[in-house]
Order: structure tokens, then C-alpha cells, then sequence
């Protein structure tokens, strides 16, 4: 027989509960979906809503920190002494022979009447061509007058006057911390006179660039330095060159920069004399940061480390020799290479300087005349 049931007589109580629970349920799930669907839908799905920016209440503002405004200043200041540098420059290889290549640098005026220094590197060698980009849209023809790839340093000449010119700070002041700012050509003349900016993050720094070449006393910061920033200043917070931007590490966030000190004595020569001829004291030198590449036995404190002595030089006539320490040139302390070179720098060859040394824990002084190269 089959079986049938009555059904059940609905009961108002429980539906309102039902409707309750729905409801209530309902509403967390929309804020859930409230929550969560934007960041889901939005983007992937449908684009993002447009705003606005005339609404009240969306409208984001950042007031400026003073490194900020520091920057905007010193931009406005330096940026029409930056010049973009473009070389020709003839390559030669076994399988292709001679062939045309072109390259892009910065570099920064440094006179009103065109003198300009950059990196050695950037004007090369075997150049057929060499044009110097000024801010106002001229493109004027530019001349080596010196460059040292030691130093990977060159000043360069246009035939121009009254030209912006940059002011030159002191790189032995700087300290670790500060702000650093580079203006430059990053990735070609499109990128023209950017700026970054970021902080000295280390001085005195020494690396090798190629086998067997070290750069030393490098000024080492934040700041992004990319192809084609090369040769373009480094600034300081008040507007004033304390360096030449030269290479970038593999790193993120590794720049060196080239102090400006050691180029303020080969300016000074060329403006004042129309030339310059390096003085040569006949030495190869060490300072503590760079001496464990060579002497991994020798450890010093200050000073310089006579490595070698060139045969029949003027320090060979006095009576260094290798092994010496080197304190001071005409009174003035040298700790590092770089700072060697930017005091024999002033100097002429003929010229006598008084050389202040240690031997043996020992202090000597004597005079030795400068020869020329």
C-alpha cells in the first residue's frame, strides 16, 4: 500500500528567521565583495574607474622635503654649464678592418671662453669627429687639449665665449652622507641633462676597471649614474662641482665619481697659460687603500708607499727609495694618490719641491727638482 505523509503546516516564526539569516548574511558578503572585488576586478578584468581631480576629498598632496627643493635649485643653477658630447671614432678589427663608430658622453663648462672637462674615456682615441651639444641648441665643433686615461680625465676647448659655467666646490670637504646630485646624458642626447639624485656613499674608494687598471680615491655614491651620464658632474647641496662622473658598477646604487681637486690645477693651467705639461717626480705610489692589490704584506696608516722608482728620475737623484713612506709635499699632507697628483699638479716641471718622508721609522726631508714628460 502506498504510503502517504500530510504535509507539514508552514510555521511563521521559523520564515522570519530564515529572512533574518539571509539578510544579515547578505550583508557581510557584500562587504566582503566590497572589499576585495576591486582589488581583483579592476585592472584584470575592467579598467580602472577615472577620478576626478577636481573632486574634494581625492586630491593627494605632497609638500616637498628639503632635499627635494635643494635639488630643483641646484638643477636650475648648473644645468645650462652641462654640455652633451658625440664622437666619431674609428675602430679597427681583424675581421671587419676600419669601421665608423659613434659615441655619447657629458661633460661640464668649466670657463666662459669653452673650456670643458669630461672623462678620457668619453673623447677616445682615433677620433674623426667631435661635436659639443650646448643647452641653447648650438652644436660647436670641440678640440682635445689634454687627457689622461689613468685618470680618465680630458679638457676639451669650443671656440665660444660668455659660455654658463659651473662653480667648483671642494672634494676634500665632502663627507659620507651628504647630498649628491648628477646631471648628465644617461642612454644618449634623448635623455639629455637628466637628473638623479642621491647621497655620498663612500669616499676614497679604489676598483678595478680592467685588468691590471685600478681607479683610485674614487668619490662613491647613490646617485644613478647610467651610460652616457659619464663625464657629467657630480654636485653638492649648494650647487658647486665636487666630482666627474666616470663609472657604475654591476650593482644597483654603486656611482664613482672622479674628485674635482685633481682637474682644478690642469683648468688653471690652461686658462692662465694656454697649456699644460704634467710635472714628474719619477715615483709609483700606494696609499692604504689601495696597497693590498700589490703588497698584500704591507699595511700603512697614512702616508704614500714608494712602490717603484723610475730610473734616472728626479726622486731616484735624491735618494728615495722603494719602500719609503711619503708624508708631505711642500708642507701639505698626502694620504692619497689622487691628492699627490693635484699638488705636484700646480707645479711647473723645473720647479723644486720639498718632499717630507719616512724610512725605518726614520723622517727625512729633501728638495727635488720636477722634470717634465
Amino acid at each position: 500500500m502506498e504510503q502517504y505523509n500530510e504535509p507539514r503546516k508552514r510555521r511563521s516564526g521559523n520564515g522570519l528567521a530564515y529572512f533574518a539569516a539571509g539578510l544579515i548574511g547578505a550583508i557581510i558578503g557584500g562587504f566582503i565583495m566590497a572589499a576585495i572585488a576591486p582589488a581583483y576586478i579592476y585592472g584584470r578584468i575592467i579598467p580602472y574607474p577615472e577620478i576626478e581631480d577636481n573632486v574634494p576629498g581625492q586630491q593627494i598632496i605632497i609638500k616637498p622635503e628639503e632635499d627635494i627643493s635643494v635639488a630643483g635649485a641646484v638643477a636650475k643653477k648648473v644645468m645650462p654649464s652641462v654640455v652633451g658630447i658625440s664622437t666619431v671614432t674609428i675602430q679597427r678589427d681583424i675581421f671587419f678592418g676600419s669601421r665608423l663608430t659613434e659615441g655619447v658622453g657629458s661633460g661640464v663648462i668649466v670657463d666662459p671662453r669653452g673650456y670643458i672637462v669630461t672623462n678620457s674615456h668619453v673623447v677616445g682615441t682615433n677620433r674623426r669627429k667631435l661635436t659639443i651639444y650646448l643647452i641653447d641648441g648650438r652644436e660647436l665643433e670641440g678640440t682635445v687639449l689634454w687627457q689622461d686615461s689613468g685618470l680618465d680625465l680630458a679638457v676639451l676647448k669650443v671656440d665660444a665665449t660668455n659660455l654658463p659655467t659651473a662653480e667648483l666646490g671642494d672634494s676634500e670637504e665632502i663627507e659620507v652622507g651628504e647630498t649628491a646630485i648628477a646631471i648628465g646624458n644617461p642612454l644618449g642626447l634623448r635623455f639629455e641633462r637628466t637628473v638623479t639624485q642621491g647621497i655620498i656613499s663612500g669616499l676614497n674608494r679604489s676598483i678595478m676597471v680592467e685588468q691590471g687598471t685600478i681607479m683610485e680615491d674614487l668619490i662613491q655614491t647613490d646617485a644613478a649614474i647610467n651610460p652616457g651620464n659619464s663625464g657629467g658632474p657630480l654636485i653638492n647641496n649648494k650647487g658647486e662641482i665636487i666630482g666627474i662622473n666616470t663609472v657604475k658598477v654591476t650593482a644597483e646604487g654603486l656611482g664613482f665619481a672622479i674628485p674635482i681637486n685633481v682637474s682644478k690645477p690642469v683648468i688653471k693651467h690652461f686658462v692662465e697659460d694656454g697649456v699644460f705639461n704634467p710635472p714628474y717626480l719619477g715615483i709609483y705610489t700606494l696609499d692604504r687603500e689601495i696597497i693590498g692589490y700589490y703588497e698584500t704584506d704591507i699595511v700603512i696608516k697614512s702616508g704614500l708607499y714608494i712602490h717603484e722608482i723610475v730610473k734616472g728620475s728626479s726622486a731616484e737623484k735624491v735618494g728615495l727609495k722603494e719602500r719609503d713612506i711619503i708624508t708631505h709635499i711642500d708642507g701639505i699632507e698626502v694620504n692619497t694618490m689622487l691628492k699627490l697628483r693635484s699638488v705636484l699638479y700646480y707645479k711647473k716641471p723645473g720647479d723644486t719641491v720639498e718632499i717630507k718622508y719616512k724610512r725605518n721609522d726614520n723622517e727625512y726631508i729633501v728638495e727635488a727638482v720636477l722634470q717634465g714628460r
